[in-house]
């Protein structure tokens, strides 16, 4: 079994900064691309940003110039980088790893973490 545990999540005033974590723990072969997703009350989970093995990335428009994803292959973490903050950029922030299992290397797995309260306040 795969386990994502995010960290970071918190208050803070609108232009102020947070930094998520999500490290992954498990039976893990590899993962591949790693990402931050975002889901406000009653609406569908959007992408806010993704990175893959490689290291390349996309963000929400929303989000570019403001956040930065990364990640520490190392260690199995992705990391979230906000700044300049916004009231908008308030709910709860879950990461997502596509994980391959070492007994099924041909398949990758798509595994969520437990989500990350982020509150801005204006």
């Amino acid at each position: 079994q795969v386990h994502l545990v995010e960290s970071g999540g918190g208050l803070v005033q609108a232009g102020g900064s947070l930094r998520l974590s999500c490290a992954a723990s498990g039976s893990i072969f590899s993962i591949n691309a790693m990402g931050w997703y975002r889901q406000a009350p009653g609406k569908q989970r959007d992408l806010v940003a993704v990175i893959t093995s490689g290291n390349s990335t996309n963000y929400a428009d929303s989000v570019k110039g403001r956040f930065t994803i990364s990640r520490d292959n190392a260690k199995n973490t992705v990391y979230l980088q906000m700044n300049s903050l916004k009231p908008e950029d308030t709910t709860v922030y879950y990461c997502n790893a596509d994980v391959v299992l070492p007994s099924q290397r041909a398949f990758e797995y798509h595994y969520w973490g437990q989500g990350t309260q982020v509150t801005v306040s204006s």
